[in-house]
């Protein structure tokens, strides 16, 4: 039997394998998540992921220096305040942890590029990520302290807002707002399909965010629902949305791709807190090669559609593709 076409001549080795590879993980589409935190010389080791730790400003700073060094382009800043309330007061306040963050960030490393979280959850006694009455969470109320924490953090020098709260037209409020007090030049990064998913409690327990009754899924998406996932991104393009995050990213290739072929848009695969978590209980316990199981899960990621990756993994991503690493 002659075999005209054979897949596995392009196989042959790394040189021909590398040339004709489709897919690629490079640091300039890597963001690095950070939560910052009051204090002093505080570098805290979260127990559920190991690498990762709230930072004091002063360690904060210290750690930015090897992000940039390894040439990371861009950080998610997330914020834990010295005291929490019901309104979440000090997500918008001027000098918030993130807010300074922000400026000390800038001042430090003006080329690196500064995407803001913007929700309420880490900084409400509750835990939810809006306004509560009588248990239920507002929608509306809230969208205001949205918009003033987004406003803050633009004042304060970020590059980039990302609102993660959920609420039914957050975009639109943020936006205009925005643009009212004169950052229509700020992109907005929505996270539009996020899922209400197990795969978050690693987060929640270092940014102290598990909320104090009951759960978010009225208003985080049904892990079921795919239609769903387009009609938020709709909604959230239509608002002003530049970019979408899709969260979490390796149960949810599908929405990825869905996503980028519907929209068009750029999509951002934000690989959670307890993916990276699995990933390391797996290879401290030597059932998997961590650096390969890693870039193969990016490199999916890449595949379904993303163009950026919001990952734990990226200070060892940077060092690995360094020293020549891919899938």
């Amino acid at each position: 039997m002659e075999l005209k076409r054979r897949p596995r001549r392009l196989r042959a080795n790394e040189i021909i394998r590398s040339m004709v590879r489709e897919n690629h993980v490079r640091v300039e589409e890597l963001i690095y998540p950070m939560i910052v935190m009051p204090g002093e010389k505080k570098k805290i080791e979260i127990s559920s992921m190991p690498g990762v730790y709230n930072f004091s400003l002063d360690e904060f700073i210290l750690q930015l220096q090897q992000v940039v060094e390894l040439g990371i382009p861009a950080i998610l800043l997330f914020g834990i305040p010295e005291s929490k309330d019901s309104v979440g007061a000090g997500a918008y306040h001027e000098h918030g942890i993130v807010q300074e963050a922000v400026r000390l960030a800038k001042k430090q490393f003006p080329q690196l590029y500064v995407i803001t979280d913007v929700c309420l959850c880490e900084y409400t006694d509750h835990g939810h990520c809006g306004l509560i009455e009588n248990g239920q969470i507002l929608n509306d109320p809230t969208l205001d302290l949205l918009a003033q924490t987004a406003v803050s953090h633009a004042r304060a020098g970020a590059d980039m807002v990302a609102p993660s709260d959920m609420m039914d037209g957050r975009v639109a409020a943020i936006r205009e707002a925005l643009d009212e007090e004169g950052f229509s030049h700020i992109p907005i990064m929505a996270y539009s399909a996020k899922v209400a998913s197990g795969f978050y409690g690693p987060f929640r327990e270092a940014a102290g965010s598990t909320p104090q009754f009951g759960d978010r899924r009225t208003y985080q998406m049904d892990p079921a629902n795919g239609n769903e996932a387009m009609l938020e991104t709709a909604l959230d393009i239509e608002e002003g949305a530049d970019l979408i995050i899709v969260k979490p990213a390796l149960a949810y290739g599908d929405i990825t791709y869905r996503t980028k072929e519907k929209f068009g848009v750029p999509v951002v695969a934000y690989n959670v807190s307890g993916e990276y978590s699995m990933v390391k209980a797996a290879a401290a316990n030597g059932w998997i090669d961590e650096q390969r199981i890693v870039m193969e899960a990016l490199v999916s990621m890449k595949r379904a559609g993303a163009d950026l990756l919001i990952t734990y993994h990226a200070l060892d991503v940077a060092r690995w593709l360094r020293e020549g690493g891919q899938v």
